[in-house]
């Protein structure tokens, strides 16, 4: 009762949550172990930062005193582990083409989820004179999955100009317009079309010709790709949003994202309500 009432987990009701939870932290902890003794420490140091983002759930419950969705704690971990252990570790954003892709629009829909819950549990503050109406809550939700996405990306290009890595991958294209090669200087563009190769020159003199049959471009088309989908999932999720707080809470399946307010229990040795005799 102490900790239920302090705003902690239902792990009783929540034993999926529970056995999903362990499994992958186990999961996590072995491949950790496989990267000390590779002596891969920067896969070492991801394994940490996963194992610190699967509490990140508890902690918002305990902190927020709400109550995650099984459905909502389940995606949150399963994406984490996906993104750090199968996408970086594992090479999945290399092996699988649309595995980026697949978890961009997942985190736009989360995010979306996450950006209306939070609008959600204010309007349902007594102390807080605002309500937002249907429409504008989904809009914050939208904004919010749309902010949250911008960020990601400008951490992204953060690491690839400071740490000269590739978080934003390449995208090879064999046509594109330039005004840079516009002799008149009259802002045209030029277009530059059936682009066969690339040929990247050494400075000691030396061409090597990459045989890729087209223009490498630097995450300008991964990065508008990532923020299209996180649009679509913010989007959907800001629709389903919008007509399950018009039906007032009616919908099952947004119920399954949004957050409950953990209702505290009234303190032992309280006073009980008289009772009336009929």
């Amino acid at each position: 009762m102490e900790k239920e009432r302090r705003g902690f987990r239902r792990i009783g009701n929540k034993r999926l949550v529970a056995a999903i939870y362990v499994l992958l932290r186990l999961a996590v902890i072995l491949v950790m172990v496989a990267q000390v003794f590779n002596r891969n420490y920067e896969n070492v140091f991801l394994c940490v930062l996963t194992l610190v983002l699967f509490t990140l759930p508890a902690l918002a419950e305990r902190r927020l005193r709400v109550d995650l969705p099984d459905t909502l704690e389940i995606i949150i971990l399963c994406f984490i582990f996906a993104a750090e252990i199968l996408g970086e570790i594992r090479a999945y954003y290399v092996k699988f083409p649309y595995w980026d892709t697949m978890l961009h629009t997942m985190n736009g829909f989360l995010c979306a989820a996450i950006g209306f819950s939070l609008v959600d549990l204010l309007n349902r503050q007594e102390r807080f004179s605002i309500r937002l109406s249907p429409f504008f809550m989904a809009i914050t939700a939208f904004c919010f999955s749309m902010t949250i996405g911008v960020l990601w990306e400008f951490g992204e290009f953060s690491m690839d100009q400071l740490f000269l890595m590739d978080t934003q991958k390449d995208t090879v294209i064999t046509a594109f317009g330039s005004v840079m090669l516009d002799p008149t200087m009259t802002n045209t563009a030029v277009p530059v079309t059936d682009i066969a190769d690339v040929i990247i020159v050494h400075s000691d003199g030396t061409e090597q010709a990459l045989g890729l049959g087209g223009y490498v471009d630097v995450g300008l088309h991964d990065t508008m790709e990532d923020l299209f989908v996180n649009f679509v999932g913010a989007v959907v999720f800001s629709t389903v949003g919008f007509f399950y707080v018009k039906s007032r809470g009616k919908g099952r399946f947004a119920r399954r994202f949004i957050p409950e307010v953990v209702e505290e229990p009234p303190e032992e040795g309280g006073a009980a309500p008289a009772e009336t005799e009929g």
